[in-house]
């Protein structure tokens, strides 16, 4: 019989384990931060691969003097690499949740609607180079490109966790992120649902009562926040009786960031990333400072490669800027060459140093770099492995890096406004007529009855 390991990770802790390797690398948090520290906002967030597509200057004109102060000085304060290192994510390669606006701030004029500061995620078809954008929406159009979800998500919203991207609130994590001093039941922080809720029902203009935790897809759990007065703290308690699932879909969700415990600490107390991996303000918030992140993922420089090669162990390392059989003369592998092309076997050097160029053994740290945006990275690995003069070869390697350079266009082609809308996000379906295909009417027919999979 099997034996499953008791030390197994679970699959969400890897996952986050991945993404606090590859998807905010140290030199995006380093030049972030040091274009925040100059006062330059905007070139922070270019650093963290955050389009910026507001401008001040206009919403000065259409909202106000007073929301346009207001919205600089949250620019100000804005940290994009912290933002990216708390965005929410998906299984089970951790990239961007996909097509996710979330709200990190709002804004009210009296009388008027309020003005919400959002973070905006492209389409899954559109997410190369894992990038995001930030702009404002008051609800009066999709803003300057399209998406397909303009409206704040009530389940992924940050405009009640500013120390999630707050540079000068960072400081409440450990307070708030459900793992240091507060019960935990796995990775539910339930012993802060009580304050979290009342943050939630406040910000909503609601009394205390009803409100939902989604669990899982098809799991909510409908709560109710009760205190016997104001002098008392308030707890949480299931709500007797049942709901009508459309009043449970209209109660006020619990966001995920309360929800959940922050996964840093569920990282650190299993002992799957250092303290040194977090992210800066992340790890001073957590009371758990360690030594410097690695700054860059070049390998280190030696020859790494050894090789048997007719009775012999010869070694292949860079040399002047190309991975080389250096127990080779030079006339020698020139013949050789010749040889090859000839028809003639290669020398298992040359076989060693092709396969390398073909498919390294670093190929999946290059694959996660380019998959979390983070091209340089990508790059800096193959150069550390086959030098900056390398002529890639076909190969996995070769269509890692240019299925990257194919999406990188279909992301700018988005951007632009040159991408066809998805069907979904259209809110029409083709009409039928008879030049519709049989198979497609049948099959259109056979949906004419709800199904009971979308009363959850």
């Amino acid at each position: 019989m099997a034996h499953h390991s008791a030390n197994r990770i679970p699959d969400h802790l890897s996952m986050w384990q991945r993404v606090r390797e590859y998807a905010v690398p140290p030199s995006m948090i380093e030049n972030a931060t040091a274009r925040r520290a100059a006062g330059d906002w905007a070139g922070a967030c270019a650093a963290a691969r955050i389009d910026v597509d507001l401008d001040l200057r206009a919403v000065r004109h259409r909202h106000g003097t007073e929301i346009a102060r207001r919205l600089r000085a949250d620019l100000r304060r804005l940290a994009p690499d912290l933002l990216r290192w708390h965005m929410p994510r998906i299984a089970p390669d951790g990239l961007l949740r996909p097509g996710l606006t979330v709200a990190l701030a709002s804004y009210r004029n009296p009388g008027a609607a309020p003005v919400h500061l959002v973070v905006r995620t492209p389409p899954a078809r559109a997410d190369a180079g894992q990038r995001m954008s930030l702009t404002l929406w008051d609800g009066s159009a999709h803003g300057h490109h399209p998406h397909p979800h303009p409206h704040p998500d009530r389940r992924f919203r940050l405009d009640l966790h500013r120390h999630l991207w707050d540079a000068g609130r960072s400081g409440e994590l450990a307070l708030r992120c459900g793992g240091f001093g507060t019960p935990a039941d796995g990775p539910w922080a339930a012993g802060r649902w009580a304050a979290e809720a009342e943050l939630l029902l406040r910000a909503e203009g609601l009394p205390r009562g009803p409100f939902t935790v989604r669990l899982g897809a098809r799991n909510r759990a409908v709560l109710e926040l009760v205190a016997p007065d104001d002098s008392h703290a308030p707890t949480v308690r299931p709500l007797p009786g049942a709901l009508p699932p459309q009043v449970v879909a209209a109660l006020p969700v619990l966001p995920e960031a309360a929800a959940r415990v922050l996964p840093d600490v569920e990282l650190l107390r299993a002992g799957l990333v250092p303290p040194g991996r977090l992210h800066p303000l992340v790890a001073a918030a957590l009371g758990t400072p360690g030594a410097a992140p690695d700054t860059g993922p070049v390998p280190e420089s030696g020859d790494p490669h050894r090789v048997e090669c007719r009775g012999e162990v010869h070694r292949i390392a860079l040399r002047d800027g190309v991975l080389t059989a250096v127990d080779h003369d030079p006339a020698q592998l020139r013949r050789e060459d010749l040889l090859v092309a000839l028809g003639g076997p290669p020398l298992p050097c040359l076989r060693a140093i092709d396969a390398v160029h073909r498919s390294p053994e670093a190929l999946p740290a290059v694959r996660e770099r380019l998959r979390h945006g983070d091209v340089t990275g990508a790059l800096a690995v193959v150069e550390g492995l086959l030098g900056p003069g390398a002529v890639l070869r076909d190969g996995p390697l070769r269509d890692e890096l240019e299925a990257a350079v194919r999406r990188r266009v279909e992301h700018g082609l988005f951007r632009s406004g040159l991408m066809g809308e998805h069907p979904a996000t259209t809110g029409r379906r083709p009409r039928l007529d008879r030049r519709t295909p049989l198979l497609v009417r049948r099959k259109r027919a056979n949906r004419s009855r709800p199904r009971s999979g979308l009363h959850t």
